[in-house]
């Protein structure tokens, strides 16, 4: 049970985002709601969404990968809900997100470099952080500065949307089960 309504003021903010919420994802998304209560910050966090989707130094691919362990660490299940859609709408395989909580255990699933992004992002996520030198020198070595500065920024929003779906109680909206193929457990 979410800790804050998902039922902000009716304002013309808020109209817009759910028009276009229900135009790209096919629902009103729970955090824009829960974050509507608050204009200003609704809008800070909305630019600062928009200007992130415009990186695009680092793989795709990559980038949901960190974005998953980092959720997947913090144990946000809207995150984990919602991202499985993201990673289905980019082609990532089913196989690949659905071990992404488990990516030690499933490590034939992933490539090096992919073992290597996960790896960060958890160790970014830590409270307190513990990523190592060699991890760090390791990955501006594969994936070049710019990517390197990507995906760390990457993390850490997805340290906040996480944190932030956690602290409010938002949970799964379905996202996950739209593409899951009929009669398959």
């Amino acid at each position: 049970m979410p800790r804050i309504s998902l039922t902000p003021p009716r304002t013309l903010l808020m109209r817009i985002g759910a028009w276009y919420s229900r135009r790209t994802y096919g629902k009103v998304l729970d955090p824009g709601q829960a974050y509507g209560h608050n204009p200003r910050v609704l809008f800070s966090y909305v630019r600062m969404e928009q200007r992130a989707a415009k990186w695009n130094r680092l793989d795709a691919g990559l980038k949901h990968l960190a974005v998953m362990a980092c959720a997947a660490l913090i144990n946000c299940s809207w995150c984990m809900d919602f991202g499985y859609w993201e990673g289905h709408e980019l082609g990532l395989s089913p196989e690949k997100i659905e071990r992404v909580p488990r990516w030690r255990e499933a490590r034939e699933v992933f490539t090096g470099l992919e073992l290597l992004v996960m790896e960060y992002a958890e160790a970014m996520t830590e409270t307190a952080p513990t990523v190592t030198d060699e991890l760090a020198a390791d990955l501006v070595g594969r994936l070049g500065e710019a990517a390197f500065v990507e995906l760390t920024a990457v993390v850490a929003l997805e340290n906040w949307r996480s944190r932030v779906n956690s602290a409010f109680g938002l949970t799964s909206q379905g996202f996950s089960e739209a593409c899951r193929v009929p009669g398959r457990a």
